[in-house]
């Protein structure tokens, strides 16, 4: 989930048109969770083809990135998680435990009738698994997006990538990705999407929201240093923080003690020494020097067989979304400079 930021961080909600001719570096796995989340049958149960393979995310991915590229101009590299930092084992077995009990009350509430609730926990049930995540980069390079694999965590090789100007900002949900330096985020780069809330039981539409490091810290007059310690203290997906600590409280007790190793010793022994572990995460993450694929036009023959041959898409569908490519690679429009 990241670490809980928002309520301290200026920020601007934009239309996608302020966005247009930006390039973005994008967390994979927030866009594949959505795309699962929120593309069902009204049952709950995500798309499959006649094999039985997901591909809510696929249908997500492809008319997405393809609206994005021809109508805005918008040019996109997707970076993919790899092997979790061994700090967030407590976080990723937590979500599990809620994806499963979540997908025990659909299959509850769905035998007894009770469709509308049942589609909200199915919705908190979404996981990836290694076909998703598969289909999902074969997609991206037969669409002629750049994909990339980072050697740990996604947000931190795009926030790396970010600031040495590969592209405009990392586009995100999370923001962990400030935490690890990223000059700017973009939240909700989407088209028409929703978020579900489950505590609310309703989904709220999205219009994309802009964070810039330089101007958060300056309004909060910290550090970035000092910005991961206020998220420390709160918990990460790294540490579980304080109990009873939220945003406003955690930023008073930095600005007040400039640091965690300047804390009362009883808050201090409460923390404990995993949130310095946690710390080095943020500030020295797991990153590599990558090399950027250059982005290609579509190749059509492969997508029309990958999708309509391998996974039960409509040939209409595919070739309105080959257009929309085809269209931005000829104009240039959605591979211009970050």
């Amino acid at each position: 989930m990241g670490a809980r930021l928002r309520p301290l961080l200026p920020h601007r909600r934009l239309k996608l048109e302020a966005l247009s001719g930006r390039s973005f570096l994008m967390d994979a796995s927030t866009e594949l969770y959505q795309f699962l989340a929120l593309i069902r049958t009204p049952t709950g149960e995500p798309l499959r083809d006649g094999r039985g393979n997901i591909t809510s995310h696929l249908l997500g991915l492809l008319s997405r990135a393809s609206r994005l590229a021809r109508d805005y101009s918008m040019g996109l590299i997707y970076v993919f998680d790899g092997p979790p930092n061994p700090l967030k084992a407590r976080a990723l077995d937590k979500r599990r435990r809620a994806r499963e009990e979540a997908l025990s009350e659909w299959r509850r509430l769905l035998g007894a009738g009770e469709q509308a609730k049942a589609w909200s926990k199915a919705v908190a049930s979404a996981a990836l698994n290694e076909q998703i995540v598969s289909d999902a980069k074969k997609l991206l390079s037969l669409m002629g997006l750049p994909v990339l694999q980072a050697p740990e965590e996604a947000e931190a090789q795009a926030a790396y990538l970010a600031a040495k100007g590969v592209a405009w900002a990392v586009g995100t949900k999370d923001f962990d990705a400030l935490l690890y330096g990223a000059p700017r985020q973009v939240r909700y780069l989407t088209l028409t999407g929703a978020e579900w809330l489950p505590s609310r039981g309703v989904a709220l539409r999205l219009q994309p929201e802009l964070f810039e490091l330089q101007e958060a810290l300056g309004k909060l007059r910290i550090s970035r240093e000092q910005l991961v310690d206020v998220a420390l203290l709160m918990g990460t997906d790294y540490n579980a923080g304080l109990w009873g600590i939220g945003p406003r409280r955690a930023l008073e007790l930095i600005r007040r003690y400039g640091s965690l190793e300047g804390l009362p010793q009883a808050l201090l022994k409460e923390l404990g020494e995993e949130a310095f572990r946690a710390r080095q995460a943020y500030l020295r993450p797991k990153v590599a020097e990558l090399e950027i694929p250059e982005p290609r036009p579509p190749e059509e023959r492969e997508l029309v067989d990958f999708l309509c041959g391998q996974r039960g898409f409509s040939r209409p569908r595919v070739m309105e979304a080959i257009a929309r490519l085809r269209e931005a690679w000829a104009a240039r429009r959605a591979w211009g400079p970050a």
